[in-house]
């Protein structure tokens, strides 16, 4: 696991980006979750046998990685979970404030995960 300094507290170090390591991670972050990374995985795992390509498990590690990075970090979860909230807002400007928002998070988090 590796940490970026920079953007405050964070529940976990940002994992390796392999199967064991993200599960460990969200077993912190989310362990609510770890029913859909195994379903996802699954799928992900049978479309690259039917594909015969490993681009289906590149897309599962990479949003597996993004939703860990959101989750271990509070700064980006609230950021999120606020811009997710507002996104259907009855007031426009909150609205395309909220798409903004979450398009920031979005990128600042493919950018960490990718680094």
């Amino acid at each position: 696991m590796s940490t970026q300094a920079g953007h405050g507290h964070e529940l976990v170090p940002r994992p390796e980006q392999t199967p064991d390591a993200l599960r460990a991670a969200l077993a912190v972050v989310a362990p609510q979750r770890l029913p859909e990374m195994q379903r996802t995985k699954d799928e992900a795992f049978a479309k690259a046998v039917e594909w015969q390509s490993l681009s289906p498990v590149r897309g599962w590690v990479l949003t597996w990685a993004r939703d860990i990075e959101i989750a271990r970090r509070p700064d980006l979860a609230a950021r999120h979970a606020r811009a997710r909230s507002n996104l259907e807002h009855e007031d426009a400007r909150t609205a395309e404030e909220a798409l903004r928002e979450l398009t920031e998070v979005l990128g600042e988090t493919m950018k960490a995960v990718r680094d």
